[in-house]
C-alpha cells in the first residue's frame, strides 16, 4: 500500500477513502506551470502525472485513474472541454478543476456545463489550486484525513474502523459484523460498482456460486439501516452489482 506522506505543518494530508494515495493528473501545455503545480501536489503526499495535450492526457487517465484532474482550458490540439467529455469516459466520477486564462461569465458557464466542478483564473496562486481540490475532493466523499485515524467517509456516512461505529448525519447506526464488513468494503470503494462476485470473495472469502442470494439479502439489510427514511446512497447497478455514492447536493 502507498502510505500518504504528512502534508505541510498544520494542513492534515489527505488520502483515499482506502487510505492509499490520491491520484491527480495535471494538464497543461506549459511544461514550466506543470511541474511547479506537480511539485505542489506532490508535497501534499499525491500521485502525480502530467500531460500536455488532450490526447495524451486521455490515455494517462486510462492508465492513472485519477481522482483529480487539474485542466487548462486551451491545450494545442483541442480544448479542456473537449478533454473533459473524453475523461469522463474513463472516469466519469473524476473531480475536474479549470485552469482558464480568461475570466469571462462565457468560459465559467461553459466549464460548468461541461461537467467541470471548479475553475481558478491565471495567474493564481498555488495555495489556491490545492485549497480548491482538497475541498472537492472531501466533498466528493474520495479523500478523508489521516489524522482522522481509522475513519471512513463518504457523504454524511461514518465509520470508525476501531470503535466499529457507522453514524450517519451524526445518528449511530447498528449493525451486525457481516452487515459492518460489508458496508466497510462499500466505503473502501466509493462511486466503484462491485460485482456480487467481488463482494462474496472480500466479506464471505468464497468464491460465486450460486450463492448471490447472500449478497442481495444483506445489501437490504444495509439499506434499511443506512438509507432509512433518508435520501439513498446504496444503488444497483443492473447486471453490474452495487455501488454507494454520497447523496448529490
Amino acid at each position: 500500500m502507498n502510505t500518504p506522506r504528512s502534508g505541510r505543518p498544520g494542513h492534515p494530508a489527505l488520502s483515499r477513502p482506502d487510505g492509499t494515495r490520491l491520484r491527480v493528473l495535471v494538464v497543461d501545455d506549459d511544461p514550466d506551470l506543470a511541474e511547479v503545480l506537480s511539485g505542489a501536489l506532490r508535497y501534499e503526499g499525491w500521485e502525480v502525472r502530467t500531460a500536455g495535450d488532450g490526447a495524451t492526457a486521455v490515455a494517462e487517465a486510462r492508465d492513472l485513474m485519477p481522482d483529480a484532474v487539474v485542466l487548462d482550458v486551451m491545450l494545442p490540439d483541442t480544448d479542456g472541454f473537449e478533454v473533459l467529455r473524453g475523461l469522463h469516459t474513463v472516469q466519469p466520477e473524476v473531480c475536474v478543476l479549470f485552469l482558464t486564462a480568461r475570466d469571462a461569465v462565457e468560459d465559467r458557464i461553459a466549464g460548468i456545463t461541461a461537467g467541470g466542478d471548479d475553475y481558478v483564473t491565471k495567474p493564481f496562486s498555488l495555495e489556491e489550486v490545492v485549497a480548491r481540490l482538497r475541498g472537492l475532493l472531501r466533498r466528493a466523499g474520495m479523500a478523508r484525513q489521516m489524522e482522522e485515524g481509522p475513519r471512513l467517509s463518504v457523504g454524511d456516512l461514518v465509520m470508525d474502523e476501531e470503535a466499529r461505529e457507522v453514524t450517519r448525519a451524526g445518528e449511530l447506526i447498528e449493525l451486525s459484523p457481516t452487515e459492518f464488513e460489508l458496508l466497510r468494503f462499500l466505503m473502501r470503494n466509493p462511486r466503484r460498482v462491485l460485482s456480487k462476485a467481488q463482494i462474496l470473495d472480500r466479506v464471505w472469502s468464497y468464491d460465486f456460486g450460486g450463492q448471490a442470494h447472500v449478497v442481495e439479502l444483506y445489501i437490504s439489510y444495509l439499506r434499511k439501516k443506512v438509507d432509512a427514511g433518508r435520501e439513498p446512497m446504496i444503488h444497483t447497478v443492473r447486471g453490474a452489482g452495487y455501488v454507494l455514492k454520497p447523496v448529490a447536493r
